[in-house]
């Protein structure tokens, strides 16, 4: 009897823990808060499985604790229980999945009005490409990623031209304004993780992933890479800084272009060439 009581005790303060833990997400800041809806629904399906089973073997104990005067009935089988069991499970399962596949349908149907914008990843930071006054991203290829062109851009591409190169740990995006994010990589595996904003992937060598999302709040948001990449993985942070639409355009007036980053880099490699001449 007492061990039934601790066990049903210990349900109780799970349950109360729950409801009460200091531990909690961050206020949504994007429009994916039907993520946190689908994961509340896993919580309730889960948690009323947890308590239902919990209860249950806590009565077992009690029920059948040892009787020396009580004989085992054997029982190989119950078609009935089976059948009820199995059905309740399924109906958990599409409880705990139907939702989850809704809102991942809305995560990869990119809206048409969305803003591409490329990032990339290598151990340990985080750069980003924008589309220049064409709105395209201009192609890119691995076996032209030098010194000179960090991204690997295609200089036969004429979108390439006028891309805007952000080599910062730190990205602008404007409130309000639909972002599909390409995610690449220069090594290994990272994921590109904004908590506030609920969304994240991860970015492989080789592939080009992504996904989208709209910032509904203007504020700086932390940047983590949520997949170990090596020693240096604790120290691969950025921000997302959402702005109005004026403080936005400003910082965008201040980047570079591809083609003008291409510019510099041959204006400063004639100048170091003339100074070892000297």
């Amino acid at each position: 009897m007492f061990v039934a009581i601790i066990f049903a005790l210990i349900i109780i303060a799970s349950i109360i823990f729950h409801f009460w833990s200091p531990w909690w997400w961050t206020p949504v800041a994007s429009n994916w808060g039907n993520i946190d809806d689908t994961i509340i629904l896993t919580f309730w399906v889960t948690g009323a499985v947890f308590v239902a089973v919990c209860l249950f073997m806590s009565w077992c104990i009690w029920k059948y604790r040892y009787n020396p005067d009580r004989k085992a009935e054997y029982k190989p089988e119950d078609k009935k229980l089976e059948f009820r069991l199995t059905a309740l499970t399924a109906l958990g399962v599409v409880a705990l999945l139907a939702p989850g596949l809704v809102v991942w349908n809305k995560y990869v149907t990119v809206p048409e009005n969305a803003l591409k914008i490329e990032v990339v990843a290598y151990q340990w930071g985080w750069n980003y490409r924008l589309p220049g006054n064409d709105g395209i991203l201009g192609t890119t290829d691995i076996s032209l990623i030098n010194d000179e062109n960090p991204y690997g851009l295609n200089p036969e591409d004429p979108n390439s031209k006028d891309d805007i190169i952000v080599m910062d740990a730190d990205l602008h995006l404007e409130i309000n304004q639909p972002v599909k994010v390409e995610l690449r990589s220069y090594d290994v595996l990272h994921n590109f993780y904004v908590p506030q904003f609920r969304a994240k992937m991860d970015t492989l060598p080789g592939i080009i992933t992504f996904y989208w999302f709209t910032p509904t709040k203007t504020g700086d948001f932390e940047i983590l890479c949520a997949e170990y990449c090596g020693t240096g993985h604790y120290a691969m942070r950025g921000k997302v800084l959402v702005d109005d639409e004026k403080d936005y355009s400003d910082w965008l007036a201040k980047q570079i272009t591809h083609e003008k980053m291409l510019a510099q880099n041959k204006e400063n490699k004639k100048l170091l060439t003339a100074e070892i001449k000297n």
